[in-house]
């Protein structure tokens, strides 16, 4: 069973509980840290689809990776292992602050710091975790057919990340 360090909005630790006690409750705000993967053309960002096994919004797109805190984690040490087990980036790939937001939705209540990194793959992703992962241009993430099959904390995010420059 997998354990969460949780919070009230104010910002008090209430322990640990279980995974799935926290989704879709707005009282357990939990920890998570985002990767997004620019390709270094500066044009394109990497999406993951979520693995058809998985018990949270099964096939749907989301940021390259993203994880819990475990307890006792930093963002920046989640961001890497998260980055590391899910899509195989190397640990050598500098991870840079994008921002900080909150997502609060039916389905998640997290608190999450944004991480970018610049690679161009390969991608030796977690097949339990993910089915698919590729580059989209900007028109896409724009679209609203597309859109229509992306997690609503990637829609969260997208506005913020759109309007960032993609190329360090």
């Amino acid at each position: 069973m997998e354990l969460l360090e949780v919070y009230d909005a104010a910002g008090r630790s209430l322990g640990l509980r279980p995974r799935s006690e926290c989704h879709g409750n707005p009282e357990l705000i939990h920890r998570t840290s985002h990767v997004v993967v620019f390709h270094p053309d500066g044009e394109r960002l990497l999406l993951q689809k979520r693995s058809r096994l998985k018990d949270i919004q099964p096939g749907r797109w989301d940021t390259a990776v993203g994880g819990h805190l475990d307890p006792g984690e930093d963002y920046l040490t989640a961001a890497r292992r998260e980055a590391r087990e899910e899509i195989g980036l190397p640990e050598e790939v500098e991870l840079f602050v994008l921002f900080d937001t909150k997502i609060r939705n039916a389905i998640e209540s997290e608190d999450v710091r944004v991480f970018g990194a610049v690679w161009p793959g390969p991608f030796p992703f977690a097949p339990e975790e993910i089915d698919e992962v590729r580059f989209w241009r900007r028109e896409e993430l724009r679209d609203p057919v597309n859109q229509q099959s992306f997690t609503p904390n990637l829609i969260a995010e997208l506005e913020r990340v759109l309007t960032l420059p993609w190329k360090r």
